[in-house]
């Protein structure tokens, strides 16, 4: 893994950077929410998008930047189509003001997403970061680089996928980590080492399902 740039790296979009800071006190703004999407996007779909319009609405956030990923640890390189494809791809997909598509990751030199939130943080103080994704992700996230660490600092919102989320919450990670799930009421509202399982948007839509024309 090559060395993180993350102090002077700019965040979504390309072009700005975050040295504006939202500052937290009785007389200051509130801080901004932002929502992170991350993943190969090989190729973004509707169901990326369902899931940030989603997220927006219920989570009352500011923006969902859209991290997509050089290379998943977690899968093969064959069959991925070039960085610059899915990136592409995912901005024409994403169509609306507050989702926005972001190379982050490759400026950053980051490959793991407890390192990438790390970095975003330090890139850009000042905002609440809500990582979110299907419930696919919760069963496989003891598959992840420090997974605890992450589950320690972050906030979590995971959305319903049929076919995943009991498996899901019968998982390991969310055994380890129920005494931290939240009612999905209450997700405007996580705190860092939180999470929640939003069970109103069923998410039937995958990247590999698109690519086998399934």
């Amino acid at each position: 893994m090559r060395a993180g740039r993350s102090g002077s790296s700019s965040c979504a979009p390309s072009n700005t950077r975050c040295a504006a800071t939202a500052r937290s006190g009785p007389d200051s703004v509130p801080r901004p929410r932002i929502g992170l999407l991350g993943g190969s996007f090989n190729p973004a779909h509707r169901g990326h998008r369902r899931l940030s319009l989603d997220a927006l609405a219920r989570l009352g956030l500011d923006r969902v930047w859209w991290l997509v990923s050089p290379q998943n640890v977690l899968k093969p390189e064959a069959g991925m189509a070039p960085f610059a494809h899915r990136l592409q791809g995912a901005r024409a997909l994403a169509a609306h003001r507050r989702i926005r598509v972001s190379d982050f990751e490759t400026r950053a030199g980051t490959r793991y997403t407890v390192d990438t939130l790390a970095a975003l943080a330090r890139a850009c103080p000042g905002r609440d970061f809500v990582f979110l994704a299907g419930a696919d992700i919760l069963a496989q996230l003891p598959r992840w680089r420090r997974w605890r660490e992450l589950a320690r600092n972050a906030r979590l919102v995971f959305w319903n996928r049929p076919g995943h989320s009991h498996r899901a919450l019968r998982g390991q990670a969310a055994t380890a980590l129920r005494r931290k799930r939240r009612r999905d009421r209450l997700a405007r509202r996580l705190k860092p080492g939180e999470w929640c399982l939003m069970w109103s948007l069923a998410m039937p839509v995958s990247g590999t399902a698109i690519r086998q024309g399934l």
